[in-house]
């Protein structure tokens, strides 16, 4: 609105200035005709004028001001003088106009009428005020026109030096009124900058509710927001308690059970099977990857947490762990999800190399939104094209794994795709074994 409507009033502003200045040339030049014609004097039906007249510029050459008096050479009736008569006669001029003069052009209005005009004079503008008058009696009149020119150069330059002043204002008026609406701007989406650092905040774990003061049009945002977060919080607390009372009330009969002597070998093995898939299954039913407000969690230290455990683990194997973990990652997700994640496929890597595990975690950003990298590959045997699909499938474990039950990549598989991301199994380029990739939406 500041660059349509400036230009419009510097427009407006500037018309009415050059109707003022025009107006007042008129009146300036009425003034010039009319002490002229005090001075005119008619002897015998001859004009007799003055050398010198009291305005200045009428005495000096080429002033940009003159005065001419005409007689129209037409048939005269009624002492009336006609408009528009192309024959004239030049009956005196001042001493400021000294070369010819060509009458051709300028008016001759109804006797007592006047005209105020522009008309080119050697290819130059002029404005011109012409008054037909009659001296003598009316037994023998004198009918004339006095025609007082002026030079449009004065006008000319006064309105340039007006117009560069008015663009010089209206810029500088510009200028503040852009600095003052930046600044107006910056003070009235503070509290908006505000909200958005908090809901990152509380995105990224840092913050569990929003504690900042905000105007009366956010107020109730803010307020129904804490409201969700307060209940989707104590929803999932009263989750994971019932959840753990499920799981001790299971693990105690299944406890139970396994201490009968009785028991055959085979049923001993199905209750342990039993028992872990019963943990698994309590472990993705407490995943956040449902909630709607995720806790960040740092992908290093868990990262480094259990590798530490796995180095102890297979210490007979003496496997080289090589780790490459972008410092600002950080899981949008549970610490339990991603330990559970990174867990299981650390643990199949560690199960399926011959010496060395690669680990690697970075941010990822292309033109719509960024995410977090998390490959890891071994240089095992690899899982052929046709498995890799059927070990994500419960209860389905591929050959060079020794150990587990067949539930452990169907869980990750549960847990990428409860965040809304994907898993690719590939084989490694460097390492030539087994290669994951997980994409997770930031």
């Amino acid at each position: 609105m500041i660059f349509i409507l400036l230009p419009i009033v510097g427009l407006i502003i500037s018309n009415a200035y050059e109707k003022h200045m025009v107006a007042s040339l008129k009146n300036e030049l009425s003034a010039y005709s009319y002490s002229i014609l005090a001075i005119i004097e008619v002897e015998d039906n001859s004009l007799v004028m003055p050398e010198l007249l009291l305005e200045p510029q009428f005495n000096v050459s080429q002033s940009g001001l003159y005065a001419v008096l005409t007689r129209s050479l037409s048939t005269i009736k009624n002492n009336i003088a006609q408009t528009g008569s192309t024959s004239t006669e030049k009956l005196w001029s001042s001493q400021s106009l000294l070369s010819p003069w060509q009458t051709k052009g300028l008016q001759q209005p109804v006797l007592g009428d006047s005209a105020f005009y522009q008309v080119e004079i050697d290819t130059q503008p002029h404005f011109v005020y012409s008054l037909s008058v009659s001296y003598g009696s009316e037994q023998q009149p004198f009918p004339m026109t006095l025609h007082i020119i002026k030079q449009q150069d004065d006008l000319t330059q006064m309105m340039a030096e007006f117009h560069r002043q008015l663009m010089l204002g209206l810029a500088g008026l510009m200028l503040v009124l852009l600095l003052i609406q930046y600044l107006w701007s910056l003070w009235t989406l503070k509290p908006l900058k505000a909200l958005t650092t908090e809901l990152s905040d509380v995105e990224q774990g840092k913050s569990e509710r929003l504690t900042g003061v905000y105007p009366t049009e956010l107020t109730q945002v803010t307020e129904q927001l804490n409201l969700l977060l307060n209940a989707e919080q104590k929803q999932r607390k009263r989750y994971r308690n019932a959840l753990s009372d499920l799981a001790h009330s299971l693990k105690t009969p299944l406890a139970v059970m396994q201490t009968q002597q009785e028991l055959s070998a085979l049923t001993q093995e199905q209750l342990s099977i039993i028992n872990v898939i019963i943990e698994h299954q309590l472990r993705k039913a407490q995943s956040a990857g449902q909630s709607s407000w995720y806790l960040g969690t740092a992908a290093a230290p868990i990262a480094k947490k259990l590798l530490n455990s796995l180095e102890k683990i297979y210490r007979d194997k003496s496997l080289s762990f090589k780790v490459n973990i972008a410092a600002e990652c950080n899981f949008k997700g549970d610490e339990a999800d991603l330990l559970e994640i990174l867990g299981n496929l650390l643990d199949n890597a560690c199960k399926a190399a011959k010496k060395e595990v690669q680990l690697d975690i970075s941010l990822s950003a292309n033109n719509t939104k960024n995410s977090m990298i998390i490959v890891i590959q071994d240089d095992g045997a690899g899982i052929a094209p046709a498995q890799r699909e059927e070990i994500l499938q419960r209860g389905t474990r591929a050959d060079t794994y020794q150990h587990g039950h067949g539930i452990g990549l169907a869980i990750v598989r549960d847990l990428v795709n409860s965040y809304q991301g994907s898993m690719l199994i590939e084989s490694s380029e460097r390492l030539k074994g087994a290669k994951f990739t997980l994409n997770f939406p930031l």
